[in-house]
């Protein structure tokens, strides 16, 4: 097969309208220095808004929804149900990605960026005000599943391409480093988000909790969004910023075009960070609800457990970057996705432990997590050429979320319910032996090319 820089070339002319779109209206815009330092600034407060809506929406699912929206159900089953819906959002994210690709190629990034975020911020908005089951009946759970799909639409429609900018702007010896920056936006947005839910139980009747205090978060998400809407218009609507994502091709190309060029280096990888997505809810989401169903344990103390451990994934996260320019990030990747494997025996033991063992488990998975998380979004996304790499990062990040960790919690507690907590811990080896697989496979596609 080609080497995809050869494709590049050899498709630039096929591709050269898109390139020209209406966001490269200031080409020839003053051309100010901007560090990656500034770059990532803007990565960071774009994901940390979305990492918070996120885990906002996640914690519900697991210690609010089964109990609001699904309490004709036992406890086990409501559960189940709030994570079906909470996947929802995972598979209308490449969608939402399409459509607003489309967006951005007939009108500007400004006007798509706005678009999804006000989607965002209406759907937040409007779960927080939306009436439980028994104001609404089942109109309530048709509500939520509507406002769940408009969370992964927007989702999907928010990327702004300043994470490709970061990792075509870094310098060659610190790629590694910059590129984990992005990624910190997941511990800080659910160190917000577990904060203000462990101060809502630790302050609140069980009774007003679930009556209203769990809307509060929601409210805090819409505020949120606001803020970052308005931070991150005002950095890629600057002139030096529209002219650096024009000067690298960061422009939307069609996905049909995409997948016959770069559809192995699409698949390859979402794959390749399956251990890493996998983890994600297997130390976030999942342990909360099965705790809620099989302990007395407090909910609270154990949000304040994992607000520990998110720390050390931020701890872990920073010090992939300096392991990453050391020794590849491939290699990184790899190594952490057979530590992720060897932990996965451990997830009977740990959780099926009591206390000690279940924070035991939370404390080593974000430490994990932190280390591999830190580099799964550019290892093999480098692969694609400029003009291919706006758009093919943003589905490989889709389509790693969707397969690797939209299903996870649904899973997770499905299978540890009915066979024992073992087969968790099978679903996050699967999700390792994948990347194994994957960026073996990439390594000798790569070696064959060239």
């Amino acid at each position: 097969m080609a080497n995809t820089t050869s494709i590049s070339g050899s498709q630039a002319g096929v591709h050269e309208h898109h390139q020209t779109s209406p966001g490269a209206r200031n080409i020839n815009a003053r051309d100010g220095h901007i560090s990656p330092g500034e770059i990532a600034i803007g990565v960071v407060i774009g994901r940390a808004s979305e990492y918070f809506d996120f885990f906002v929406y996640a914690i519900a699912s697991a210690l609010v929804f089964p109990s609001v929206f699904f309490p004709y159900e036992s406890r086990l089953d409501g559960t189940l149900y709030a994570f079906a819906i909470f996947a929802l959002a995972f598979i209308a994210r490449p969608l939402g990605t399409v459509a607003f690709m489309a967006v951005q190629h007939h009108f500007t990034r400004e006007a798509k960026l706005t678009l999804a975020l006000l989607i965002m911020g209406v759907s937040t908005a409007g779960i927080a005000f939306l009436p439980d089951y028994a104001s609404l009946g089942t109109t309530s759970l048709v509500i939520l599943s509507v406002l769940r799909v408009g969370q992964g639409i927007a989702q999907g429609g928010s990327w702004d391409g300043l994470p490709s900018l970061l990792a075509l702007n870094a310098p060659e010896h610190k790629r590694g480093w910059y590129a984990m920056l992005g990624q910190l936006g997941a511990p800080i947005g659910f160190l917000i988000a577990a904060g203000l839910f462990s101060y809502m139980l630790s302050n609140l009747s069980s009774l007003d909790f679930l009556d209203w205090g769990w809307r509060y978060p929601f409210y805090v998400a819409f505020a949120i969004n606001v803020v970052a809407l308005f931070a991150r218009l005002r950095l890629v609507t600057t002139h030096e910023y529209t002219h650096l994502l024009d000067e690298h091709q960061l422009d939307p190309v069609p996905v049909g075009d995409l997948m016959r060029s770069q559809g192995r280096n699409v698949i390859i990888g979402a794959l390749a960070a399956l251990a890493s997505y996998a983890l994600f809810h297997l130390v976030t989401v999942f342990p909360l609800s099965w705790i809620t169903l099989t302990s007395q344990r407090s909910l609270a103390g154990f949000l304040q457990v994992q607000m520990v451990g998110v720390v050390l994934m931020a701890i872990g996260i920073i010090i992939s970057g300096l392991i990453a320019d050391r020794v590849g990030r491939r290699r990184t990747l790899g190594t952490l996705a057979t530590c992720i494997a060897i932990f996965s025996f451990s997830v009977p033991y740990l959780i099926g432990a009591g206390e000690a063992g279940q924070d035991a488990f939370v404390l080593l998975g974000f430490s994990l997590l932190g280390l591999s998380y830190g580099q799964a979004a550019g290892a093999v996304t480098a692969n694609f050429p400029q003009q291919y790499r706006y758009t093919g990062a943003a589905l490989t990040s889709d389509l790693a979320w969707l397969v690797g960790a939209g299903f996870a919690p649904l899973v997770a507690l499905g299978v540890s319910s009915h066979f024992g907590l073992a087969y968790a811990g099978l679903y996050l080896l699967s999700g390792a032996v994948s990347s194994l697989a994957a960026l073996s496979i990439n390594r000798a596609w790569a070696i064959r090319d060239n």
